[in-house]
């Protein structure tokens, strides 16, 4: 089944699919641009550990010949050694964290604009079945969430490797036997930490799902429309408590991700802070069972290092938890970034530097799963001669946008093809595409932004100037010029501060900017008020002239004069003609001529007959 089917669902094979492993491999491949900084960040933890390895032979050299000596030169230079230890050891960590919080940064901006420009890619119908607020929640959560990992964790799994391997050859060579000694638990410490990482990877997916519920109920609820459903509906104090709802779950999850393996690991570190008692009473039995005493210099050392060994094994210890929690985050990632996409530029594509506008569509077959038989559009063969205009009608769900949308590429057909210019759209670059066929849909969008703002959308080097005159053409000028702040005022979330008619005629103006030679109008007027429609059907015909036009027809009045009009039915062409000669055959386009009057001439329900009781509502 393809992806764009309104029924589709993930299949095991599929990247949308839960539980689908990551490999280590691919995560390290995100890092290798950076392998050179990497490189730097590895020589200064390297030297970092080495250094710091150094103070306890330093003490050892204090305590058993500087000090019982009395040699205060030797004294002297050793203690200027530790004081330079400690300033080296700090110096080469700052360093270490400037150049691996960069590159992970680095990392964060490659994930962040991947998953965006990857989402920019995806066909129109992952949009409609995908919460926009899971959109967001990838972004921001999962990315975010992976923040500590990328720039952080990664240089500190280095780090404290080397110290601990750093540590451990010090510790040989000060007595093996008591390296032994303080090493026998680690496996069981290992052991320990693998199960908290994966019982916090667990709980980590579900609380990054219950996030993306989260956002999702925010980004709809708290819009304008949503605001303006809940108060109208009376339902702010049960979307409040559903909220509720949601976030105590996601507190839950906090605390149980928090909290997971807290006790065992809290054990770990007792248990290694314990061992220094462990390795005097092996030093005495060693001694007392007849074998070679110990200096207290290399006692004292061995525990200087044995203890300095607690920190970065218990930070290695908890550094591979995360990983294994972070896994689950970048599982959601990869699972974005491996989508399908179905829409692709042609390896070789054609340019069209300047399109007349003839459109075709020959032998269009169009399903939105591709091995159903009962295709949206069958067997459509279509001519548009540059400059004039087509009108499709139909009843709903017979395909008529469905059709508009094949032009621009928002879907590719299933058989025959559609060219602009005799060039099949497939063959086009995005570009020579994007700048032929313009769009307007009755769902007009606006962004939260100043009017000028978002006009220039469609040309951002346009002037001031070209700005008015496209208002002009679309007769919104007026409209814009008497606002205080005329094209800087705010539109408002999705254009709120504007009429329907009002937005309708900016995104023309919008439209009217990018000047394309093929113009499609989805029902452009349908939601308007006769008064409205009027107003934005003459700045539709102002923006029509001279351009192959392609309008989907809600109310029949405003296509009367198009050079030929189609009637579909369940995806077919059942009827073509003028006006004038659909009528005289008094076939289908007749019948719904007629049907559009008795609607547009049928009296309004008395607002009273709403509220009566005898009313079937």
């Amino acid at each position: 089944m393809r992806p764009e089917s309104p029924g589709w669902k993930p299949s095991p094979k599929d990247p949308l699919a839960p539980e689908q492993p990551v490999s280590i491999r691919r995560i390290l491949r995100l890092f290798r641009p950076y392998r050179g900084r990497l490189a730097t960040v590895g020589l200064l933890v390297a030297a970092s550990s080495l250094v710091s390895v150094a103070s306890p032979f330093l003490l050892r050299e204090i305590l058993d010949v500087a000090i019982p000596r009395q040699r205060t030169g030797l004294l002297g230079l050793l203690a200027l050694g530790m004081i330079a230890t400690a300033v080296m050891t700090s110096v080469f960590g700052v360093l270490q964290t400037l150049i691996s919080t960069t590159v992970g940064q680095r990392v964060m901006h490659d994930l962040r604009t991947g998953v965006y420009g990857k989402l920019q890619r995806m066909p129109l119908a992952f949009f409609t079945r995908t919460r926009t607020g899971e959109v967001q929640s990838r972004i921001a959560n999962d990315i975010g969430g992976m923040q500590a990992t990328v720039t952080s964790t990664a240089t500190s799994l280095v780090s404290n490797l080397t110290s601990v391997i750093a540590t451990i050859v010090a510790m040989l060579a000060l007595d093996w036997r008591l390296t032994i000694a303080s090493l026998l638990l680690l496996p069981f410490f290992v052991w320990v930490s693998r199960r908290v990482g994966r019982e916090r990877k667990r709980i980590t997916t579900e609380r990054q799902k219950q996030m993306a519920s989260m956002s999702a109920t925010v980004t709809e609820s708290l819009s304008v429309s949503g605001i303006l459903l809940g108060r109208t509906m009376g339902r702010a104090d049960s979307l409040t408590r559903s909220f509720a709802d949601e976030s105590d779950r996601l507190a839950d999850l906090e605390i149980r991700s928090s909290m997971a393996g807290r006790w065992r690991m809290s054990t770990i570190g007792i248990v290694m802070a314990a061992i220094p008692a462990l390795l005097y009473w092996t030093a005495g039995m060693l001694v007392h069972f007849g074998g070679p005493a110990f200096s207290i210099g290399t006692l004292v050392a061995f525990v200087t290092l044995q203890q300095g060994l607690l920190r970065p094994t218990v930070s290695l210890l908890s550094t591979g938890v995360e990983m294994q929690t972070s896994l689950a985050l970048f599982q959601r990632i990869f699972e974005y970034l491996d989508l399908p996409v179905d829409i692709t530029e042609p390896e070789h594509p054609v340019t069209l530097p300047k399109a007349k506008g003839e459109v075709r569509f020959e032998k269009v077959d169009f399903s939105y799963d591709g091995d159903d038989p009962r295709a949206t559009l069958r067997d459509i063969d279509l001519t548009v001669p540059a400059g004039t205009s087509l009108a499709v009608v139909g009843a709903t769900g017979s395909g008529k946008s469905t059709l508009s949308y094949l032009v621009p590429r928002l879907y590719d057909v299933t058989g025959g093809r559609v060219t602009l210019d005799g060039v099949d759209v497939r063959d086009l670059d995005f570009a020579s595409l994007a700048r032929a066929v313009g769009v307007v849909s009755q769902e007009t969008y606006l962004f939260h932004a100043t009017v000028a703002d978002n006009l220039r959308f469609a040309k951002p080097d346009a002037t001031d100037e070209e700005l008015r005159e496209a208002a002009r053409a679309a007769q919104i000028h007026d409209q814009i010029a008497a606002l205080p702040d005329g094209y800087d005022t705010l539109v408002g979330e999705r254009g709120y501060r504007f009429s329907g008619g009002e937005k309708q005629r900016l995104a023309l103006a919008r439209t009217i900017l990018r000047d394309p030679p093929v113009l499609i109008l989805d029902e452009a007027t349908s939601a308007l008020d006769t008064r409205t429609e009027r107003a934005v059907q003459q700045a539709v015909d102002a923006l029509s002239a001279g351009r192959t036009t392609l309008t989907i027809a809600h109310r029949l009045s405003t296509i009367r004069d198009a050079d030929q009009i189609v009637v579909l039915d369940k995806g077919r062409v059942v009827e073509r003609g003028t006006h004038d000669e659909l009528l005289a055959a008094d076939g289908r386009y007749a019948a719904l001529v007629r049907r559009d009057a008795q609607t547009t001439e049928a009296p309004a329900v008395p607002v009273r007959a709403l509220g009566s009781t005898s009313s079937p509502l």
